[in-house]
């Protein structure tokens, strides 16, 4: 027996359409949460990778302030160094370079230095100094003036120094103590002790001389790099 259906077509169809439309609107709200999803996980991303670079941002900030203050630093450190060294060339007599460069330039073959003492201390000015008065000076303290010349305290300052080294023997000792009393930067050289001292397998003599810096010793720029040259010189052939 064949079955017979009494529902209209239309209704078929229109059952078919809510169906499929209803197919569709799921999947459209399907897509819609997903892009939805993806658009705040994008923003939520977007947000920590901004704040992450505001971080990192500001460590570099904080590192180029630091770098900035290090150079600072530095520049001050070399002008206050250069400073430095103007005034005590100034101040000095004779540079302390140029001292330890004329030290190693007297040194004979053989002979090294090992320790240089520099002292300075207030000197006070000898009968002669006080007696080589001008003619000029004596008239007017006679007058009841001061004299206009006066002693700076850098002039009275002297310089005492003990220098300690090793040679091979009591000849180039004596021949290192004949070259710094010839030296015109020098004076009062003397010999304070000398004794053996054993360096490894070898046998030296172990020394100690005390000098005085000369006083009134002014020496030019060509003296200086003179000096320094053959100090190098000295240095290389060593």
């Amino acid at each position: 027996m064949s079955n017979i259906n009494f529902v209209p077509d239309d209704y078929v169809q229109s059952n078919e359409s809510r169906r499929a439309n209803l197919m569709c609107l799921v999947l459209f709200s399907v897509v819609m949460a997903a892009l939805g999803g993806s658009s705040v996980a994008i923003r939520i991303r977007q947000r920590a990778c901004s704040a992450q670079e505001a971080l990192v941002n500001a460590k570099m900030a904080r590192m180029e302030e630091s770098i900035k203050q290090f150079e600072d630093l530095r520049t001050k450190r070399t002008v206050m160094m250069k400073t430095a060294l103007t005034t005590a060339e100034l101040l000095e007599p004779v540079p302390r370079s140029v001292l330890l460069a004329s030290l190693t330039n007297s040194l004979p073959p053989g002979v090294s230095l090992v320790k240089v003492d520099m002292i300075q201390k207030e000197g006070t000015r000898t009968t002669a100094d006080r007696g080589a008065r001008s003619k000029y000076e004596a008239a007017q303290e006679r007058a009841g003036a001061e004299p206009d010349a006066k002693v700076s305290p850098e002039k009275l300052l002297e310089t005492r120094m003990e220098i300690e080294g090793v040679a091979p023997s009591d000849l180039q000792v004596a021949a290192y103590l004949e070259h710094l009393s010839r030296s015109l930067l020098l004076r009062d050289v003397a010999l304070v002790e000398s004794k053996e001292k054993k360096v490894g397998d070898n046998m030296f003599r172990s020394f100690r001389l005390t000098a005085m810096l000369a006083r009134e010793v002014h020496l030019t720029k060509e003296d200086i790099d003179r000096i320094r040259a053959k100090a190098e010189q000295s240095v290389y052939q060593f």
